[in-house]
């Protein structure tokens, strides 16, 4: 295939275009930002967790006291009422006795209860304190988390502009390439993710191997206009004033 030799260094041109492309891609897809957003989203989770398992295990306490207190208050109730009984006129001598008898069951019971009641509250305030840590933990791990996805969304923002820029340049350079020849370089770069590259002292520029004798004098045999390929990688080799030939 003919092409100009004008026209094979803008393909230089395009090359370096794509090149650019690739590592802004390359850049998108292994920006530090990724990584750290999934270890911060996997914290605010684990953060989450811990929350409402030390929220559920204050609820839990939160019923035993209550419980315990409506337990208390019953006590006190029907202690309240056996001592009114005990001080009515009129009540027998053995009605007395079983009523005594009760109000010492009930101070015993009263005493288990209110020492259960104390324990049970001391345990409430080491959960308690535990809630707040993990709340705010859990508020650190978010503004983490917000804050690296700033810095990705600014990361990707700044991608962004770059590949328009560079897209806008590609297309300027299509634009003064002959279809069939784009056609040959699209051909090339999307089996060998380059189009073209300088021969550059008798190397490519793509694969970096020096081409050997038989090479190298098939090249210089070759007319100017004469589309020549990278024996090795195959990509279309531009030759310049420093190809060495």
């Amino acid at each position: 295939m003919k092409a100009d030799p004008a026209v094979q260094r803008r393909l230089l041109d395009l090359a370096e275009v794509d090149a650019e492309l690739t590592r802004l891609a390359h850049r998108r897809r292994t920006l530090p930002e990724h990584a750290a957003l999934t270890e911060a989203e996997a914290a605010v989770r684990a953060g989450k967790d811990k929350l409402v398992e030390v929220e559920t295990a204050a609820g839990d306490l939160d019923r035993d006291i209550r419980r315990i207190e409506r337990d208390v208050e019953g006590v006190r109730a029907r202690t309240e009422r056996d001592n009114t009984m005990l001080a009515s006129a009129g009540i027998g001598a053995k009605q007395a006795t079983d009523i005594q008898h009760e109000l010492e069951t009930l101070a015993r019971r009263q005493s288990v209860l209110e020492d259960e009641q104390l324990e049970i509250m001391e345990q409430r305030e080491a959960v308690g304190v535990d809630v707040e840590h993990s709340r705010g933990a859990l508020a650190a791990a978010e503004r983490e988390l917000t804050a690296i996805t700033e810095r990705r969304d600014t990361a990707i923002a700044d991608i962004d502009a770059a590949e328009a820029g560079r897209r806008r340049a590609r297309e300027e350079v299509v634009a003064t390439v002959p279809a069939d020849v784009l056609t040959v370089y699209e051909r090339r770069r999307e089996s060998r993710g380059v189009g073209a590259a300088p021969l550059l002292q008798r190397r490519c520029q793509a694969c970096r191997l020096e081409l050997d004798r038989t090479a190298i004098a098939e090249l210089r045999a070759a007319a100017p206009d004469e589309l020549v390929h990278c024996e090795e990688c195959g990509v279309i080799l531009v030759r310049t004033k420093e190809s060495g030939l």
